[in-house]
């Protein structure tokens, strides 16, 4: 390694704290500040209780004097990416869409808002047994992909102190 890309590993540390730049779990960070502090929107569906368990396992499970309330949207869809010769699916793409809102608890107002989107897929050419197992399968990746984007995007934000 050259000198000069030594000089600048040593020098990162500084810039960064220069910049702003706040560890998300360092002390004040944003993960901080909301671990067990966000409760999250009952479950009413399977989707749902999977997206909550994977943000209450992330953020915290909180009590009832939260500070912050998260409300979710979840929004599902199905669509058919493979067809054999007989003319019969054997692979499914899910996509899955959650409109979020985080707010404070006692004031009510939004602190920060998004949507997120990814997709999971899943195969259905064994058995009956065997494809159902896998769309769950596929739901259960789904809303941890989509709980971690929601937590990746809350730490992000800009808190109110």
């Amino acid at each position: 390694m050259s000198l000069y890309n030594r000089r600048s590993l040593l020098a990162l540390p500084l810039a960064l704290a220069a910049c702003g730049f706040t560890p998300v779990y360092g002390t004040g960070g944003t993960g901080t500040q909301l671990r067990g502090q966000v409760l999250v929107q009952e479950p009413s569906t399977q989707a749902g209780f999977l997206l909550t368990r994977q943000l209450e396992t992330r953020l915290g499970r909180s009590g009832p004097a939260a500070r912050y309330a998260l409300d979710l949207t979840i929004d599902t869809s199905e669509e058919g990416l493979a067809i054999n010769a007989a003319g019969d699916t054997t692979r499914f793409n899910l996509t899955g869409r959650v409109d979020y809102s985080l707010r404070d608890a006692n004031s009510g107002t939004v602190v920060t808002s998004g949507k997120v989107q990814n997709f999971t897929a899943y195969s259905a050419i064994g058995t009956t047994v065997a494809t159902l197992a896998a769309e769950r399968d596929a739901i259960e990746r789904l809303m941890v992909i989509l709980g971690d984007q929601i937590t990746t995007r809350l730490y992000a934000t800009d808190l109110p102190t």
